[in-house]
């Protein structure tokens, strides 16, 4: 078992598993959070962000280039924003 900072300069317990097919898993046994990554680097580095994404911490709003690249006409899409199902509100 290792131990990485977390951003925050918290602790948390990581489980690093190298897996059959040479894929890394690193589970954080505190957040209760996995995922895999094709290297041990790649693994911690998209645990730290998906913990972060969970607690509010990263990520950010989707700019038009963004919005644009997926294919969504931002000015359609703005117009029918009182349209939203509760859901997404």
């Amino acid at each position: 078992m290792a131990t990485k900072a977390n951003r925050d300069d918290g602790r948390r317990d990581i489980r690093l598993t190298r897996n059959p097919d040479g894929q890394w898993t690193a589970r954080d046994l505190i957040h209760d959070l996995s995922v895999q990554g094709a290297t041990r680097n790649a693994a911690l580095d998209a645990l730290d962000d998906v913990v972060a994404a969970v607690h509010g911490d990263g990520g950010h709003e989707p700019t038009d280039a963004e919005l644009h690249e997926l294919g969504v006409d931002t000015d359609v899409a703005r117009s029918q924003r009182e349209d939203l199902p509760d859901v997404l509100e």
